[in-house]
């Protein structure tokens, strides 16, 4: 079996008394897609906030691709290739659409932000940032302001930057979150071209994606992972289906 490209192992977050992350085990094998799914308060932003660098766990160990990164910060994490979408959108709406995928590509490089009003003006990087934007569909709004953007496609150019980071992990939290049934099938459809050429990591609440994107699936409730399985597999245990699924009985 080959090394996976991010395996977790035994994580724990505790707030005070409240287990937030109970000794979490976790191995997700290069090129696979691998979502979290869980109800609210399960613990799933926590866990990912802790594998992104953004908050340190109080016990276990974070892995890529057989490296201990747990006492690395964010940035170099996500240089080391452990890249982070957010739950919430975050782009800087001031800017033309490929100065922000621009910006990212400078970042990946280590290159200083004192060079930040420039960065859309050096044809390596506007050209790395366009390859990116012709990925996920937003070559044609490129010289945009990126405020202007409808939702969905700031969930596209946000997937642009995350991609010109050049990922070995990409962690995508709620990707689909706040978008209407068009956007989301060109989200799902992005997605799909994606899967089987990086390692992802997805929280979604939209059971309907992820069985048609998965290929494993971890259940998480309560900080602990009940489950782990094929989508199918997922969706016939009883277990599962008591605890996130909305149903008792096998």
């Amino acid at each position: 079996m080959a090394e996976p490209m991010l395996h977790i192992e035994h994580l724990k977050k505790n707030y005070g008394a409240l287990a937030v992350t109970d000794d979490v085990s976790l191995a997700v094998a290069p090129n696979e897609l691998h979502a979290i799914i869980g109800p609210n308060g399960a613990g799933k932003t926590t866990l990912i906030h802790q594998i992104s660098g953004a908050l340190a766990p109080d016990h276990g160990r974070i892995l890529l691709a057989g490296r201990d990164v747990t006492g690395l910060p964010m940035p170099e994490r996500a240089r080391s290739g452990l890249v982070r979408s957010f739950q919430i959108t975050s782009i800087l709406p001031g800017f033309p659409v490929i100065e922000n995928v621009a910006l990212a590509v400078q970042a990946r490089s280590g290159s200083s932000f004192r060079f930040f009003g420039r960065a859309a003006e050096e044809r390596a990087l506007n050209e790395a940032a366009m390859a990116a934007l012709e990925e996920v569909g937003l070559a044609g709004r490129a010289q945009t302001r990126a405020g202007l953007l409808s939702h969905g496609e700031k969930r596209q150019l946000e997937l642009a930057i995350a991609l010109a980071a050049e990922p070995k992990v990409l962690l995508l939290d709620e990707p689909l979150a706040g978008t209407g049934p068009e956007e989301s099938e060109i989200l799902i459809a992005l997605l799909k071209r994606l899967k089987g050429r990086l390692t992802i990591v997805l929280i979604e609440h939209d059971m309907e994606a992820v069985f048609a994107l998965a290929d494993r699936v971890s259940v998480l409730v309560y900080g602990r992972i009940i489950a782990s399985g094929t989508p199918e597999a997922m969706r016939s245990n009883p277990e599962v289906r008591a605890a996130y699924l909305g149903e008792e009985g096998a």
